[in-house]
């Protein structure tokens, strides 16, 4: 009898520290519930301007917000767990609407980068562009997706918004009424996902990409020439003085060009005229997501992987930041070479080259690609 109320004793004290020590732990896996908090951002075209933040599991944020659909922040630890703001970015919508912001976080369509002289043809048909480039276009035109209003809907499952926004046939000079889509999701392994999807009513080109500017130092370093890149990239397209590409594809082998090995920007960006601005065609084995890039900064330990379904990426450093734009988070001064861009996309002026990949979208085709930025330490 003694060893039955002994045992029935021990099996209740083991249940009551099981069951003390377990209810913390529910409630701290409650707590690491992913959410989206939001905060008035300003006012554009007479609409709200609102900053979306996810957060994740981990504690890292991405800020996006309804004007030009912007990555407003990116919000990651770094080696020793210290959170840092990674893009360049503004505290107001006054900072993005004032003159001379260069698409910072921005959505760029509906064709991202330049297209030669601001025309192409199309099934027997001219098209005239802006010419806001040096005599080209770049990124949509004078007012591009950078610079419209986008819808933005929450997800079920707090990781997710997506935007929409409808571009009518004619604006910017391009055809077909196009309906465009985005979806950012923030997952739980510090990822930040990028869904593309378009369709249209007449062929038009296409072209969309994400144009965040990225400093893993968190500015602590003003400029990324120190950060170690590696880009999956046998060849570039080599470009004219005003950026256009002649449609040749260069071997990177051994020169200033070939990032297949690691190594730091600045390391022979003077070899390179103006520094980097340039597409480098993708070293891809199938049409599917595929790791074709990373960028290392050794004094934080932040590590950035870029994967991608495209097959280019334009790689720039920042050539024309030069530290006048004001409202900046924490008054940070965005000064040459203080942030580059990894943009993943089609190549710049296809339209106009036969060589390179197609980027003609027609009724009753989807545009789709999909790009993730992963954030680590090491």
């Amino acid at each position: 009898m003694k060893s039955t109320i002994l045992t029935t004793s021990l099996l209740w004290f083991c249940f009551a520290c099981n069951s003390s020590t377990d209810k913390p732990k529910q409630e701290n896996e409650m707590e690491k519930k992913p959410t989206i908090t939001e905060r008035p951002f300003g006012n554009y075209e007479g609409k709200p301007v609102t900053e979306y933040t996810l957060t994740n599991v981990n504690g890292m944020q991405v800020g996006i917000i309804n004007y030009g659909g912007a990555v407003s922040k990116i919000v990651t630890p770094d080696r020793g767990g210290a959170m840092g703001d990674v893009v360049t970015g503004f505290d107001t919508l006054a900072g993005y609407v004032q003159r001379g912001v260069p698409y910072f976080g921005a959505l760029v369509g509906r064709y991202g980068n330049r297209i030669a002289n601001g025309k192409f043809s199309l099934d027997g048909k001219d098209y005239t562009l802006a010419k806001n480039d040096n005599g080209n276009s770049l990124h949509g035109g004078n007012k591009g997706f950078d610079k419209v209003y986008w819808n933005i809907e929450r997800m079920p499952g707090d990781s997710s918004l997506k935007l929409t926004y409808l571009s009518k046939d004619g604006e910017e000079g391009y055809p077909g009424n196009l309906n465009a889509q985005v979806i950012y999701t923030l997952s739980s392994d510090n990822g930040l996902k990028i869904d593309y999807t378009a369709t249209t009513d007449k062929a038009t080109p296409i072209n969309l990409t994400s144009h965040g500017y990225f400093n893993l130092s968190a500015w602590k370093d003003s400029t990324i020439l120190g950060q170690e890149l590696m880009i999956k990239a046998d060849k570039f397209t080599p470009v004219n003085d005003k950026l256009i590409p002649t449609g040749k594809m260069d071997s990177v082998a051994g020169g200033p060009m070939d990032f297949n090995t690691a190594k730091k920007i600045g390391r022979d960006i003077g070899q390179v005229k103006g520094g980097y601005d340039h597409n480098w065609i993708l070293n891809r084995t199938g049409n599917g997501l595929e790791l074709i890039a990373t960028l290392y900064d050794s004094a934080s330990g932040r590590n950035m992987e870029v994967w991608t379904t495209e097959p280019g990426l334009q790689f720039y450093t920042g050539n024309f930041l030069d530290g006048r734009l004001g409202h900046t988070k924490n008054g940070i001064k965005y000064i040459k070479h203080g942030a580059l861009c990894l943009e993943t996309q089609h190549f710049p002026d296809s339209p106009n080259e036969p060589s390179f990949p197609s980027t003609i979208l027609k009724p009753g085709e989807t545009y789709h690609h999909t790009t993730v930025y992963k954030f680590s330490t090491k």
